[in-house]
């Protein structure tokens, strides 16, 4: 057996080994969900109604059989574009079009993420317009999304262009350690979208206005105060237009940095909840979760440019997924396999870094009974719960893969815990 023919082994085990293990998870977490749907969890009895609880178990149990179509298709349109020959026809035609230049590697990728985002594309539809819409979490029109897809488009070309060519013209020009240097411009243009998405980016989307005067904004600047964090904006966004979902984020970095308040957020919660709320977003910061995390994925892209530029110069790679290279290396090709295989063998990975993120959670929520309420914190997170139709009962399993954040009982009993210290 030769290198290609065991790498493609290898890859189909892990492939299929991958979409088994998801629907194994799926599996549990709708039983668990299903087997609690008719109480309401003694933690949340008298928070959380019936009939709210039920709604998010009918919700969360939809989602995830909506999320197993989406994986049969995504795992036949990987099968399709490796071993049904469609990266192979993409790379011949365009190499028959444009060549073999950094002009023609860019077209080969446009071509293949233009394809795979119009498989999305229906998907993305139904999901907003049938289940959000039936849940009562979709506000957005036809009209508005259309607007988001054509701008997300727009705005992926002027981003995506020049890092792209950036990337492939430093990999034809600086030699045997060109993924370094390929790296460096990466992480450049990840820090330089990140400065300019406040400003520039997220206005295109949504309506940014000041957090009016009054008691939030007196007790919000009071926390901010008393915990050192300097903003450029306390903002509140129109995300009414799009969702019924609540939410806060902090963005930016530096002298850039802003407090996003959604409006959703505002209408439910009371000054003293979204002071807690903010709390904890202010404590990833202050506790440099985010930049743990960007260091953590600044320090996994540099193994992953590495190990592209390995790979890139393997024949059995490319013939292994169902690429021949009869007009010679393509690295846009290179690029796209690289695209596909990487979460394919990542996957068992997932509860390492659900397991950090949990954990940051955890220590932000500590930060948030420090600086605010704690009572109010947990009575935020309830109506969170209850808002979203975040499910009550996940299974153990299902969360280690899949849950950034802590599952609801026991992130209320850790509050309370830290309360009582």
């Amino acid at each position: 057996m030769n290198s290609a023919a065991a790498f493609e082994i290898v890859f189909i085990l892990f492939l299929f080994g991958t979409f088994v293990l998801k629907y194994y998870l799926d599996r549990r977490q709708v039983q668990s969900i299903l087997r609690n749907r008719g109480a309401v969890p003694l933690a949340f009895a008298g928070k959380i109604s019936l009939e709210a609880h039920q709604k998010a178990a009918d919700y969360s149990v939809e989602r995830i059989k909506f999320g197993q179509l989406t994986r049969i298709t995504d795992l036949g349109f990987v099968l399709i574009a490796t071993f049904g020959g469609l990266i192979q026809w993409i790379y011949g035609e365009v190499y028959g079009w444009f060549g073999a230049d950094i002009l023609a590697q860019i077209v080969i990728i446009l071509g293949y993420a233009l394809l795979s985002s119009l498989i999305d594309l229906p998907f993305s539809w139904y999901s907003t317009f049938r289940i959000e819409a039936k849940y009562g979490f979709n506000t957005t029109t036809p009209a508005r999304f259309v607007k988001d897809l054509l701008l997300s488009g727009i705005l992926s070309l002027i981003l995506g262009i020049p890092i792209l060519s950036a990337v492939l013209w430093i990999w034809n020009a600086a030699g045997a350690f060109w993924w370094f240097w390929a790296w460096l411009a990466y992480i450049f243009f990840i820090l330089a979208v990140q400065w300019i998405y406040p400003t520039f980016i997220a206005p295109l989307f949504n309506k940014f206005t000041p957090l009016p005067e009054g008691e939030l904004k007196s007790r919000l600047e009071g926390l901010l105060s008393r915990i050192g964090f300097a903003s450029k904006a306390l903002s509140v966004m129109d995300a009414s237009k799009r969702s019924a979902k609540g939410n806060a984020y902090m963005t930016g970095f530096g002298k850039n940095k802003r407090i996003v308040l959604f409006d959703t957020l505002l209408s439910k919660m009371t000054p003293e909840e979204t002071e807690a709320v903010l709390a904890h977003e202010l404590g990833h910061y202050k506790l440099h979760h985010i930049y743990k995390m960007m260091a953590f994925s600044f320090i996994f892209s540099l193994l992953f440019f590495w190990i592209l530029s390995v790979l890139a110069e393997c024949s059995w790679f490319y013939e292994g997924l169902g690429v021949n290279l009869s007009h010679g290396a393509s690295h846009g090709v290179a690029l796209i396999l690289f695209s596909v295989a990487v979460p394919v063998f990542l996957f068992p990975l997932a509860p390492l870094t659900s397991l950090f993120s949990r954990k940051h959670e955890f220590e932000a929520d500590a930060f948030a009974v420090r600086y605010s309420s704690g009572s109010a914190l947990i009575s935020a997170l309830v109506k969170l719960f209850s808002d979203n139709a975040a499910t009550l009962t996940p299974d153990p399993l299902y969360s280690a893969f899949y849950s950034s954040h802590p599952d609801a009982a026991i992130r209320i009993a850790t509050i309370q815990k830290e309360m009582s210290k």
